[in-house]
């Protein structure tokens, strides 16, 4: 699997995946609890050759950013986990050495020039490359860039009230990677209505997996995508999006905000970019019936 994606034109802008990490041997029994060993099997025959380990009763899941650039901007979508953070209570995460810094350079982009860096939420593998560590100090690794995120998200993990069980892989998130880049002034709060974004993209209020979280959609020259964070975490929840995984939070929420956005991308023709599924991460779904259907491009 390749470190640097593909590059997608699409409404008017170039999109590349910038890879920090696979996830590997993630039993389905843990990310999603409540589906039977039978239920995920029924998925399987239907899942692409990358979406599980070969011969394996063990998915593959991806952590990315998304790198938009458009005429006039350029976007960073989401940024992984980040280097050096203390994850005691999460070891996968904790004191990273990853060199995804690197890997945007070479999709032809230095940290300064990046202008926006959106969260769709602000869970542990979403926004910790908001900073770096820089002599025994967290600042942000996007000195001139305006960070965007859900007002929602902010208020929520600021708080005591985000401190339950679901939220354990997620603690010291805010404090190193969301406080320092509203300290340096650099952040911008989308209220939980959503609504547009510079010119050609559209916040879309998708709470559930988290109490704030948004998805993007992009919309030009009659094309259509959709930046649509943990809405799905695999390939397995296009067909079962009655299915959450044991990071959401509110749970009837969740499903029905999964349901809207492949409603949307299936009707819109809108090319999907997920923040999870392994391979490419983009695709298109589409209607068999009842039932939604996904394929990779």
């Amino acid at each position: 699997m390749s470190d640097l994606g593909k590059e997608y034109r699409i409404a008017g802008v170039t999109v590349r995946k910038v890879q920090e990490q696979y996830l590997h041997d993630v039993p389905p029994s843990f990310l999603y609890p409540t589906a039977g060993s039978e239920e995920i099997k029924a998925v399987e025959p239907r899942l692409s050759a990358v979406d599980m380990e070969e011969g394996r009763d063990a998915l593959v899941v991806s952590i990315h950013s998304w790198l938009v650039i458009t005429p006039d901007h350029v976007i960073l979508i989401d940024t992984g986990s980040g280097n050096d953070k203390e994850r005691p209570r999460n070891s996968g995460f904790h004191r990273q050495t990853i060199p995804f810094l690197d890997r945007l350079r070479q999709a032809g982009v230095e940290p300064e020039d990046v202008d926006f860096v959106i969260n769709t939420h602000l869970h542990v593998d979403h926004s910790g490359w908001n900073t770096v560590l820089q002599d025994g100090r967290w600042i942000p690794t996007f000195k001139n860039a305006r960070y965007v995120f859900p007002r929602a998200e902010q208020e929520y993990y600021a708080s005591t009230a985000s401190h339950n069980d679901v939220n354990i892989p997620s603690l010291g998130v805010y404090e190193d990677s969301v406080r320092p880049v509203i300290e340096a002034g650099l952040a911008d709060f989308i209220d939980s209505a959503g609504g547009p974004f510079l010119d050609r993209f559209i916040f879309l209020p998708t709470p559930g997996h988290s109490i704030g979280h948004m998805s993007v959609m992009l919309e030009a020259d009659n094309e259509a995508a959709i930046f649509a964070g943990d809405v799905m975490h695999h390939p397995i929840q296009v067909e079962r999006p009655d299915l959450n995984t044991v990071f959401c939070e509110f749970l009837d929420q969740a499903a029905q905000s999964r349901r809207r956005v492949l409603e949307l991308a299936a009707d819109n023709r809108a090319m999907y970019f997920s923040t999870h599924f392994p391979g490419s991460s983009a695709g298109y779904v589409t209607r068999d019936r009842e039932k939604f259907r996904w394929s990779y491009v």
